[in-house]
Parts: C-alpha cells; sequence; structure tokens
C-alpha cells in the first residue's frame, strides 16, 4: 500500500487536505469519490516513495518511466488524438496508432501503459491520472467532461486549442529574451577578456611609471585585481541568490512577496500580469465551456495560475460562490483584476455566456502581451548597446588618462 497526498472539495463545498493509503493512485481517487469528495489534486506521498524503495517506484506511474515530455509533443499528441476520435475511431485503437508512432522514449512508454490501462476496463481519464507530470489536473479535468458528456472529441480539439495558444505565449516571451541574455553575455565574456589579459599589461606600464595615477585609472585597476583574484565568486554568488530565492520561495510569505515583485516590476510586471490573467480566463473559460461545474473549475485554476497573489484572489471567489455570491463581485474586491475585465466578465454572467466572454478576454490580454513584448525588445537593444558602449569608454579614457597627463607633462 503507498500514501498519496491530497487536496480535495468535500460534499459542503469545502476544501480539504490530508493523506490516503491505497494500492494505486486510481484506487485512492476511487476511495476519495466513494466518500463524496471530489479530489483536485493528488500525488504519492515523498516520504512514503523514499522508505518504499527503488523497486517499490517502479511500480507506480511516474516512476517507471521518470522524465519529462514537451510541451509540443503534449500539443501534437492531443491534436492527432482529436482528429482519430473525429473520424470515429475507437479509443483503444487511436491510442495505440498515437503510442507506435511515438519515438521511444518516455512518453512512448506512458502511451502504451495508457492504452494497457484502457484495454483493460479503466476510462481514459483515471488512465491519465497516474501520469501527473505529463498530463495535469487541467487536462484530465478535461477528458473527464468529455467523457461524460460524449463529446470526447470536441472537449480533445478545445483542449489541443488552449494548448497551442499557451504555447505560442510562452514562446514569444522566451524568444524576446534570447536577445539580450546573448548580449550580456557576449558582453561579460569580452569584459572579462579585457580585465584579465589587457589591463595587466597597463599595470606593469604604470608601474614603470612611477607616477600618481587619476582617480578612474585607480578605480579600473582595483576592479581588475579583483576580477583577477576573486572571479571565482561570481558564479558561487549567482548560485547562493540563486538558492535563497529558492529556500524563500518555498516558505509561504517568501512566496507571496515574490510573486507580488513579480506583478510590481516596471514592463516585466505588466507581462507578468497580463500572461497570467489571459492564463486564467482561458483556463477557465475552456473548463467551463467543457462542462466542468464552476467550482471545481475555479480550483483547477488556482492551481495552475502560476502566481499566488492571483491564486488567493481566485480562492476568495470560490468562497464567495459558495455563499451564492457571483464571480465578478469578489474579482473587483481583489484588487488584482482591471475594471474591464471585472465588467466584461460581470456581462458574461448576466448573459449566460461567461466562457465566450473569458476567451474574449483573454485574446484581448495576449495581444497586449504581444505589444508589450515587442516594447520591452525594443527597450531593451538601446539600453544594451549604451550601457556596453558606456563601459568600453570608460576602460579606454581611464586607461588613457595617465598617457595623456605624462605627455603633456613632457611637453
Amino acid at each position: 500500500m503507498a500514501v498519496f497526498e491530497f487536496e480535495a472539495i468535500g460534499p459542503g463545498g469545502q476544501k480539504k487536505r490530508s493523506t490516503i493509503e491505497a494500492a494505486s493512485q486510481a484506487e485512492a481517487i476511487k476511495q476519495l469519490r466513494s466518500r463524496g469528495m471530489k479530489p483536485t489534486k493528488i500525488r504519492e506521498s515523498k516520504k512514503a516513495a523514499a522508505a518504499a524503495g527503488g523497486g517499490e517506484k517502479k511500480k507506480k506511474g511516474g516512476g517507471l518511466f521518470a522524465g519529462g515530455v514537451s510541451q509540443a509533443d503534449l500539443v501534437q499528441f492531443t491534436q492527432q488524438l482529436a482528429t482519430l476520435q473525429d473520424a470515429g475511431l475507437p479509443i483503444v485503437r487511436s491510442l495505440k496508432i498515437l503510442a507506435d508512432q511515438m519515438k521511444p522514449g518516455t512518453f512512448q512508454n506512458q502511451l502504451m501503459q495508457v492504452t494497457e490501462d484502457v484495454e483493460g476496463g479503466s476510462t481514459l481519464s483515471e488512465a491519465l491520472e497516474k501520469y501527473p507530470k505529463t498530463f495535469d489536473t487541467l487536462f484530465v479535468a478535461m477528458v473527464k467532461a468529455g467523457e461524460a458528456g460524449g463529446v470526447l472529441d470536441t472537449i480533445l480539439q478545445r483542449l489541443s486549442d488552449f494548448q497551442e495558444k499557451s504555447m505560442k505565449l510562452r514562446k514569444k516571451v522566451q524568444g524576446a529574451m534570447v536577445y539580450p541574455v546573448a548580449v550580456i553575455c557576449v558582453a561579460a565574456l569580452i569584459l572579462g577578456f579585457i580585465m584579465t589579459q589587457v589591463i595587466p599589461q597597463f599595470q606593469k606600464m604604470f608601474a614603470d611609471m612611477n607616477t600618481a595615477l587619476p582617480g578612474p585609472t585607480q578605480a579600473l585597476l582595483g576592479f581588475a585585481e579583483a576580477v583577477q583574484g576573486y572571479w571565482w565568486a561570481a558564479p558561487v554568488i549567482i548560485f547562493a541568490m540563486w538558492g535563497a530565492l529558492k529556500a524563500l520561495g518555498n516558505t509561504s510569505a517568501g512566496e507571496l512577496m515574490i510573486d507580488k515583485s513579480k506583478l510590481n516590476a516596471p514592463i516585466f510586471g505588466q507581462i507578468v500580469r497580463k500572461s497570467t490573467i489571459s492564463r486564467f480566463c482561458r483556463t477557465l473559460g475552456t473548463l467551463i465551456s467543457s462542462g466542468v461545474p464552476i467550482l471545481e473549475a475555479l480550483e483547477i485554476v488556482r492551481a495552475a495560475v502560476g502566481n499566488r497573489v492571483i491564486s488567493d484572489a481566485i480562492e476568495s471567489v470560490c468562497g464567495s460562490i459558495r455563499e451564492g455570491e457571483t464571480i465578478a463581485e469578489p474579482l473587483g474586491t481583489s484588487g488584482v483584476f482591471d475594471p474591464l475585465l471585472v465588467n466584461m466578465i460581470d456581462i458574461g454572467e448576466e448573459t449566460g455566456e461567461l466562457d465566450k466572454m473569458l476567451n474574449k478576454i483573454s485574446d484581448n490580454y495576449d495581444l497586449d502581451v504581444d505589444v508589450l513584448v515587442d516594447s520591452l525588445s525594443s527597450l531593451l537593444e538601446p539600453v544594451l548597446i549604451v550601457g556596453m558602449g558606456g563601459a568600453v569608454g570608460f576602460i579606454v579614457v581611464a586607461l588613457f588618462m595617465p598617457l595623456l597627463s605624462i605627455i603633456q607633462k613632457v611637453g
């Protein structure tokens, strides 16, 4: 028997976190449902898995096939499965086709196991739940809704569209950061070469002159000596800061502080805020249109949104809905969401087309993110060029000031 940690919604709508013993993750989910609870997150306890040893881990769904699955592979799989289901092929036949054409590796092994589970009588959603690192709560919940409504092909197509738009947005942001990161790395290499190879030659020359050096030259030589003697401290400091941020992020107060700083950062904060709210709207709209109950959909979105500030705001929405209120009112009082967004959600609730309104809001926010990313790229280019030129200019001036002084004295 294994021990699983879970988060679930009880019969009265209250949220519960605890552990449960079961032979497998699917069995644990069945036990929770038999108690009238709706699980929103479940995973094997790390302490129990460590105590069980390596042989026991191999019997679990995630342990045998350790490794990651790329988002591109998952999007392609969802698109192809939706096409095969729309063509009327049985689900087992569709899974076998996709598993056979997949290149050998983690994903193929997982799909083969999913196919075996479905052949053995499990539903597709139950088989996918065994691999939470590949098929997240959102994926499983939508597949489950498609199975319940008999519209699995339609749900898979919606899920595929959602994944594709999310991937495009992420690649857009990542692509915008390639140029500045490349420039900073090249600049660091050039400055490192100057400090370790060029400056020492001038140091010898200045020592032979036996003359007083100007302030900028002394500062440059002191910095060069520090780089030559303590260059190893730079990666140590970087890793120490990274480790400190990770440790801080593992605490509740630290996670909240870091996520707040992300939202309040200039330009970059607007990108994070709008992309996170876009993910919230698109995920919630997709779940609602797929037939997932509103409370369960909000719990899934809260876990998938990726920012503690917005996650806390969504949690307050869940409490308000349990008391019979609307979604728009608690979103407006949270102070995180724009008034325009709140008004559009309010209109969507009144007209009964909340899912369509949420998808429209997400499209608008995606356009705003595209504009902000382009603006950030345009702003960073001149800043980096000026910064690099200023550093090189200071080095040149600091090195030649003593030479000019000597020339003037000789003259």
